[in-house]
């Protein structure tokens, strides 16, 4: 099965989720999905985006997501792999490379 297009939407904030006291910023956990996804998974197609929740956002679907974040509906960093929400508040990585393998990720190492 060949791999297709990914997109791994970060959504967070600058302040640390009230209830995830010691866990990594939004912007970090982006940050450190960003650079597994590429060395576990090299040479395969995907796009990261971080939405910061407290910004101006164009995209509709995006924005909405945002909003229920804000709603305390989900915790953030919330990261959702080609609009599916996969992880939310402490971000762990199993979870995402199962959802990535899926798409026809194969791990190199």
């Amino acid at each position: 099965m060949r791999a297709k297009h990914v997109t791994v939407e970060v959504y967070g904030a600058e302040i640390i989720c009230a209830s995830c006291v010691n866990a990594p910023t939004s912007k970090d956990t982006y940050e450190w999905l960003d650079a597994a996804i590429q060395r576990k998974y090299p040479n395969h197609p995907f796009e990261i985006v971080y939405i910061d929740i407290q910004s101006e956002i164009e995209n509709e679907r995006q924005r909405n997501l945002a909003e229920l974040v804000k709603e305390d509906e989900y915790f953030y960093p919330l990261v959702l792999v080609n609009e599916e929400v996969i992880g939310e508040g402490y971000i762990q990585l199993k979870p995402i490379f199962k959802e990535l393998e899926k798409h026809g990720f194969v791990a190199s190492i």
